[in-house]
């Protein structure tokens, strides 16, 4: 039997410009694969594609090429499985980093699955989208040898919604991919942009869409300042020259479908010139809002990871977030948990996070520590690539 092993990877998640989500996990989990599988004697990687590779993807090499087949409509349940059909024999085994994989295919594969949301909200999705979330996943699944996931909860609600053996679903979890700030003449200029005062922000970071919970945070944010005003009011009885700080509320993040409740909700708020939305941001300028915020909130109903929360710990700002799904698994110790259904709950949050100590901030500074070593893109990697490794030399031996 054979020690080389042929891979062969839907690279379309990856393959976009403006990467948000399952795109930055594919994108990773495609850079690690490359450099794990240098060897030519032991891995030979095909990377499929709809349209050709953007210009970040990792370089091409004996053995890791890009092929483009078509056509491009219809491109998971017609060119792909036909591909995968005629190439049968090339091939010892089929990745797909998205949800989506041929309803028919003659390579044994493995398959993705980020989160259950749309069985759990299916009201906040597209018609189309749904249909095929909840119709191709669902053979995707049950058809794989192995799925991959990207926390315990969501392998969890996996196991749950498709009954599928928990020993065939693995956790291989995003990390941090944020880039050091290098354009500070860029940076500055958004600051300017949109009037943010350093310091004086909480973050949310996402597509502004209903399941993210941003109407109940904008409810706790006027609870917060309102609050926040009483105390200022009576410190300047106390010390007449005390300058106040009127806190705001950054949502960073493109519009997404039924936004606008969310936008309605800005527009009603009567702290609505303290409430700043940036549209889609680069990973540098998120990377700049990271550091410079007093905290992050995610108060999602229900999140199957929730990097955000990570990517704020990567930088020491303290992440507030739901006590629900995934999100408690991902900070651990290094975050604040709230009921994301009590406003009032989530306003007591952003209020011990604008008075927290020096000491207090040092303790969290040690916790996120701790907790960020768990997450690597390295584990990740090596992780999806011994699952690859069983699948393949299981199907060689039958």
């Amino acid at each position: 039997m054979s020690k080389l092993i042929h891979i062969a990877i839907d690279g379309n998640e990856a393959n976009v410009v403006n990467r948000v989500g399952s795109n930055v996990y594919a994108f990773a989990v495609l850079h690690q694969l490359w450099a794990l599988t240098k060897n030519p004697r032991k891995f030979h990687c095909t990377i499929l594609l709809a349209h050709a590779p953007v210009e970040d993807f990792p370089p091409e090499r004996k053995n890791w090429q890009y092929q483009v087949i078509g056509p491009a409509r219809f491109w998971t349940q017609w060119a792909l499985p036909l591909h995968l059909f005629w190439r049968q024999g090339n091939y010892d085994v089929f990745f797909t980093t998205s949800h989506y994989a041929p309803r028919v295919s003659a390579v044994p594969y493995v398959s993705s699955v980020m989160d259950t949301a749309y069985l759990d909200f299916p009201d906040q999705f597209r018609r189309n989208d749904l249909y095929q979330l909840t119709h191709w996943t669902h053979y995707s699944v049950k058809r794989a040898a192995k799925v991959i996931t990207i926390s315990q909860f969501s392998k969890q609600h996996i196991h749950a919604a498709y009954h599928k053996p928990l020993a065939d679903i693995v956790v291989a979890p995003p990390a941090v991919s944020l880039p050091e700030v290098t354009s500070p003449l860029r940076v500055k200029a958004f600051w300017r942009k949109h009037k943010i005062e350093k310091g004086s922000y909480f973050l949310y970071v996402g597509t502004l869409q209903p399941r993210k919970n941003l109407e109940n945070l904008i409810e706790a944010f006027e609870i917060f300042s309102r609050s926040l005003a009483a105390h200022q009011l009576k410190k300047r009885v106390a010390q007449a020259k005390q300058q106040d700080v009127s806190p705001q509320l950054v949502l960073a993040g493109k519009v997404g479908w039924l936004a606008k409740g969310i936008q309605d909700r800005i527009e009603a708020s009567p702290l609505k010139n303290r409430i700043i939305t940036t549209g889609f941001i680069s990973d540098e300028l998120k990377r700049a809002l990271y550091q410079q915020a007093r905290a992050t909130v995610l108060v999602s109903l229900s999140e199957g990871f929730g990097i955000p929360s990570l990517e704020s710990i990567s930088v020491g700002t303290i992440p507030i977030v739901s006590n629900t799904s995934s999100l408690p698994e991902v900070v651990g110790q290094a975050g604040l948990l709230v009921d994301p259904t009590q406003p009032h709950q989530i306003a007591q949050a952003l209020k011990k996070v604008w008075h927290l100590s020096a000491s207090q901030q040092q303790q969290f500074a040690k916790k996120a520590q701790k907790q960020l070593a768990q997450f690597t893109w390295q584990k990740t990697g090596k992780t999806i690539l011994n699952t690859l490794m069983k699948v393949a030399r299981h199907a060689k031996k039958t």
